[in-house]
């Protein structure tokens, strides 16, 4: 079995941010043909970490190269209060035919990518021909931060960038760190109006109180892409006032997330106008006015795409270690083959 720990991972991301676009951009067509299977996540939530979550994601992405696996995944918000990553995960993948573990990898940073890459080009896509100028960030943690890094590949025209965060100094900080990587674009922190004045904006908070209402700020541009990437953000009348796309309904309206919750108060789904592998085919007719709303469950068929996507890189790169014992082993009556009969 092949083992990527954190840091063989970073060192295979590096540079791979086209080929991660590529990627997950393949698996929604691919899901969208119906040539996946993505199980509903299941939710672990411990009762001694009130707000604290695991999530496992079994998925099975068909196409030219077909993957298999499961990516397990925690969420304990409390960690950032003593500087510690919100989330971490493992993604562990499977052989196709014996279905023996073939891969491990540290799943946190496969994860922050391909949610990234997945809202850079629904943000491309959902702007059509639009030149995109201008991009808000709320929230500046990990995934913000990867973000942004994609949204300047999707977006090449953007000149400015405004950060906000509710905890005062994060702003500040994530901006000078993005100056110094991306020198030709001016980033600033600001409040939360100027922040949503931007043709695209990000949500990425660890605030799950629906407390967002768009409502509140009309200085935002008409066609606006807002990233709804933590789902709970946007109270019910933002989501039933915006043209909402999701990645697949049937996951994005459960566990209370805000399109949950309105289908809840509603009682229907109709305020759902398209998924993003329509978007991404041409086939979704998209508004010329208001805001669109795009709010990923996050498939696991995309953890498992660019799982595929790192591990091919790791191997030209010589990273990562092989290791043995992670099978069964052998049993001493079933060991042999069967060549004729059938099974007792």
């Amino acid at each position: 079995m092949r083992i990527l720990g954190r840091d063989d991972v970073r060192a295979a991301l590096n540079g791979l941010e086209t080929t991660v676009l590529d990627a997950v951009r393949t698996a929604y067509l691919l899901h969208g043909r119906g040539r996946s299977q993505v199980p509903f996540s299941t939710f672990l939530r411990p009762p001694e970490t009130p707000g604290s979550r695991i999530i496992s994601l079994p998925a099975h992405l068909g196409g030219p190269a077909p993957v298999m696996g499961l990516k397990w995944i925690s969420s304990f918000p409390a960690n950032v209060e003593q500087g510690l990553q919100r989330a971490s995960s493992l993604q562990i993948l499977n052989d196709l035919e014996t279905g023996y573990p073939t891969a491990l990898l540290e799943g946190s940073q496969i994860s922050a990518s391909r949610t990234a890459a997945s809202a850079a080009l629904a943000a491309r896509a959902l702007h059509g021909d639009r030149e995109v100028t201008t991009v808000g960030l709320v929230g500046c943690g990990t995934i913000n931060h990867r973000v942004a890094g994609y949204l300047t590949l999707t977006h090449p025209a953007v000149e400015t960038v405004v950060l906000q965060d509710a905890v005062p100094g994060r702003a500040e900080a994530l901006t000078a760190e993005l100056s110094e990587t991306h020198p030709g674009i001016t980033f600033r922190a600001g409040d939360l109006a100027e922040a949503l004045t931007a043709q695209t904006v990000s949500v990425a908070t660890t605030d799950s109180g629906y407390w967002l209402d768009l409502a509140d700020f009309p200085g935002r541009p008409d066609g606006q892409v807002v990233l709804h990437l933590s789902l709970r953000d946007l109270n019910t009348s933002s989501v039933l006032g915006a043209y909402n796309v999701v990645d697949d309904t049937e996951h994005t309206v459960r566990e209370q997330t805000s399109l949950h919750r309105a289908e809840q108060e509603t009682g229907h789904r109709d305020f759902v106008h398209a998924e993003i592998a329509d978007v991404l085919e041409g086939t979704a007719t998209l508004p010329e006015t208001g805001t669109v709303v795009f709010s990923p469950f996050g498939l696991g068929i995309l953890d498992l795409a660019v799982a595929d996507a790192v591990l091919t890189a790791a191997a030209a790169a010589g990273i990562g270690s092989e290791v043995s014992g992670f099978d069964p082993g052998s049993h001493r009556v079933t060991g042999t083959p069967a060549t004729t009969g059938r099974a007792a």
